[in-house]
């Protein structure tokens, strides 16, 4: 899932590990550790594409490294609270710089969505951020820089059950999209993916995230604070557990839809498209081609789905399947994947488990939300991801998404 709604799980799991022991420093350090797995990304600055996608989701996303992590991460907390050092003028104020830069990224990338659409800011959207940052610049100088902070005297084992549990928590929720979760690492790469939620999804986080902000501002240890707090997790499981049924329908509509066209198909595999659980993107793999449809449950009939047929194109790559680069994105893939000719030589190689962008698929190398660009030489393929589909006209990708949701 996405950093912000894992920082709110995090936060959540940690209130209700410690919040009665250490008041909203539980929420903190929650948030904290319930991003830490995907600090992975960090790989990006340093590895080529195709090695930071193998990394990505990888062993900071593994059981083991929930086990084994939280002990290192124990040992610092405890004695950074012991040194003292939290209650420095000097530190605070650092604290409440970094945490300010967040932030603003975070208001930035908000604001940035409507501003790349129509090429102007929504006012609205940028006054609530304005506000809502001074809002939260205040609450760093009444409650943090302008206050003596009490002395936080909690045991390692107390910060070993937060970090767990916050940890623990990361993986599980992300092995419920489709990009796959590699759970068993380093004993196995085994990518973990039940495909039933989108990657981004506000009807998961937005209430969760309410309850949360609520239950920060109620007294530690009050019993009210506790169960607004249990209502965010309580609600956003509901929804996942709706997300999972939600599954089994269109499941049972895209077996209906492949059987009224004849198609002979080996596996076929479903997922929700971004920010919704109402359209869903479907595909199934027959001999020499993938047969791709969209369907959302506020369609009118069951059996609509309309498939677009994608060749395999396996012979672009003959005689190279056991190069490095088709090995590991046939296995990021799961096999399902296509290829097409780029420019040349060069070709593209398509995750259809992410669909494509358009609902008319043309064929086209920016159709595909999740394409690399392969160039062959000396024996291997030089591979760089092809953002394309990802950077167009976002404006008119969400209008089409929305028409599509909603069953036009």
């Amino acid at each position: 899932m996405d950093s912000i709604t894992q920082i709110v799980l995090g936060a959540a799991v940690g209130e209700v590990v410690m919040g009665k022991k250490a008041g909203n420093r539980a929420m903190l350090w929650g948030g904290i550790a319930g991003t830490i797995p995907d600090l992975d990304v960090l790989a990006n600055l340093v590895a080529d594409d195709l090695t930071a996608l193998a990394f990505h989701r990888g062993i900071s996303h593994s059981f083991f490294f929930a086990f084994t992590a939280p002990i290192l991460f124990a040992f610092l907390t405890e004695r950074f609270y012991k040194s003292g050092l939290y209650q420095n003028k000097v530190y605070k104020f650092i604290a409440v710089g970094i945490w300010i830069l967040l932030i603003g990224f975070i208001l930035f990338g908000i604001n940035y969505i409507p501003y790349n659409s129509s090429g102007d800011p929504n006012f609205y959207l940028l006054t609530g951020s304005i506000f809502g940052a001074l809002g939260i610049l205040y609450l760093f100088w009444s409650n943090y820089l302008n206050k003596t902070l009490l002395k936080v005297d909690l045991s390692r084992k107390d910060w070993y059950w937060l970090f767990f549990w916050s940890i623990f928590t990361h993986p599980l929720l992300d092995s419920c999209t489709t990009y796959g979760t590699q759970l068993f690492q380093p004993f196995s790469d085994y990518r973990v993916g039940f495909n039933n939620i989108s990657v981004a999804d506000p009807v998961y986080t937005v209430p969760f995230a309410i309850c949360l902000l609520i239950a920060r501002f109620l007294t530690r240890g009050s019993k009210l604070r506790s169960y607004v707090n249990w209502a965010g997790i309580i609600i956003s499981s509901a929804y996942l557990i709706f997300t999972v049924f939600n599954k089994f329908k269109v499941n049972r509509v895209f077996e209906k839809s492949l059987a009224r066209d004849g198609i002979v198909y080996e596996r076929y595999t479903t997922s929700p498209t971004i920010l919704n659980n109402l359209l869903w993107s479907g595909t199934a793999e027959g001999d020499t081609a993938f047969y791709h449809g969209m369907y959302s449950v506020l369609d009118k009939k069951d059996e609509v789905i309309k498939f677009n047929v994608i060749p395999k194109n396996y012979h672009l790559i003959e005689g190279k399947e056991d190069t490095r680069a088709i090995k590991t994105l046939n296995w990021f893939s799961n096999g399902y994947y296509c290829i097409i000719p780029y420019n040349g030589d060069t070709i593209q190689l398509n995750d259809l488990r992410f669909g494509t962008q358009s609902i008319e698929y043309t064929g086209k190398p920016e159709d595909f939300i999740f394409g690399f660009i392969l160039n062959y030489k000396d024996g291997e393929f030089e591979v760089e991801e092809n953002r394309a589909a990802r950077e167009g006209d976002v404006g008119e990708m969400f209008k089409q998404l929305w028409g599509r949701m909603m069953g036009i």
